[in-house]
């Protein structure tokens, strides 16, 4: 093996070991991002929802959405999307109606319990963006940087499971 591949294959390596750890590390973020929420909830005495969830709340915001319509956004995979949905309507959380036009699709939005626990979770984010800024964590070119490199990995993702398979 000559010098030039040797530290090819080195560079390759170390990149890939780099991806792992990027990978890692974004399933790290997501549960503990779960764990943030479930605790706020416990601190303020939310008991009957689950930090999914309330996710699943804070996503839909004000709008009238279908499972369907959460899946294609790329929040939620599919049969997790229907159980939390018919949990939340069967909680108070959500309206569910039929839709007109298609009889087999269902609509939902918040109701006001919902839209209780969405405020929640803004002002929980909104608390957490503050710190990281004031703490200089994290500043806003930073922020950007992380964002923009994220959209591209799922630009990859999703070009792959397109064109690919």
């Amino acid at each position: 093996m000559s010098i030039h591949s040797a530290l090819e294959q080195d560079a390759r390596s170390g990149f890939m070991n780099d991806y792992l750890e990027a990978l890692a590390l974004v399933e790290r973020l997501h549960r503990l991002l779960l764990d943030v929420i479930k605790d706020e909830f416990e601190r303020v005495g939310v008991l009957e929802i689950n930090a999914v969830q309330a996710l699943l709340l804070f996503n839909i915001g004000d709008n009238e959405v279908t499972a369907g319509e959460l899946k294609t956004r790329g929040y939620y995979q599919g049969s997790n999307v229907s159980y939390n949905l018919k949990k939340l309507v069967e909680t108070g959380f959500m309206h569910h109606q039929r839709c007109e036009i298609d009889r087999r699709s269902v609509r939902v939005r918040l109701t006001t319990r919902g839209r209780e626990i969405r405020d929640l979770v803004e002002g929980l984010f909104a608390r957490h963006a503050d710190g990281l800024q004031s703490r200089g964590v994290l500043g806003e070119t930073g922020l950007e940087d992380i964002t923009h490199a994220l959209k591209r990995m799922e630009r990859y993702w999703t070009d792959q499971i397109r064109y690919i398979y």
